[in-house]
């Protein structure tokens, strides 16, 4: 269970980074200051059933949320 759940912070990781043209680096500094770290735990089970595209948006708007400025 956690080997999926780290290979699946990391694909959505990978996909956020791409979408934004930001590298893997950024993406997670990003990610890790909004606590959209803490966000995917707590909600894998139910993030792991959307698409990639509806994974990252939800990611987008939570990081959002809590101060970030990437839309």
């Amino acid at each position: 269970m956690i080997k999926d759940k780290i290979e699946y912070f990391l694909m959505l990781l990978k996909l956020f980074a791409q979408r934004y043209g930001l590298d893997n680096q950024q993406a997670y500094d990003y990610i890790s200051k909004y606590n959209g770290v803490e966000y995917v735990e707590q909600h894998y089970n139910i993030l792991h059933t959307l698409s990639f595209r509806d994974m990252v948006d939800s990611l987008t708007a939570f990081c959002h949320k809590n101060g970030g400025n990437i839309q």
